[in-house]
């Protein structure tokens, strides 16, 4: 197979008083609602490993290390359910990014023991700011791996 080329510049970067500074602010708003930088990481991380995203894992991986996440961590992280490796705060997480991400799978994409889980974990204000995190992260997914970024594009 040949390497993908590259379809057009970042859309969100052609246009960045539209959308590159919404993204920015929607990605911001996780920290400061009080979610842990690594939990931060590792539920980008997992959704684009799910979305096949090349450039959000690169950008992903150069932060991942700065927060904590060991080298085990991050090679069992597609296997997260049958590894020992993750705090329970850290399975909701990923729990809650795997079914916001696949939301076409099933008839009920967010099962309330999938939420009520997260629920334990997390307050109000900091399960908003990882709902929002989760959903920007597949937004820049869909993004990229639409026009074909490659890490480090950005």
């Amino acid at each position: 197979m040949t390497a993908l080329t590259t379809r057009m510049k970042n859309p969100a970067g052609l246009v960045p008083e539209a959308a590159m500074q919404a993204l920015i602010t929607l990605g911001q708003g996780a920290e400061e609602y009080g979610v842990a930088p690594k939990i931060l990481e590792l539920t980008h991380l997992r959704v684009s490993q799910i979305n096949g995203c090349a450039a959000c894992l690169g950008y992903s991986m150069r932060n991942a290390r700065t927060v904590g996440l060991t080298d085990s961590q991050l090679i069992q992280l597609a296997g997260w359910h049958e590894s020992t490796l993750f705090s329970a705060p850290e399975r909701a997480a990923l729990d809650l990014a795997e079914h916001m991400t696949r939301m076409a799978d099933t008839s009920d994409p967010v099962p309330d023991k999938i939420w009520d889980e997260a629920s334990e974990h997390f307050g109000e204000k900091e399960l908003a700011g990882l709902v929002v995190w989760i959903a920007t992260a597949n937004l820049y997914n869909r993004i990229n791996v639409t026009t074909r970024q490659q890490p480090g594009s950005w």
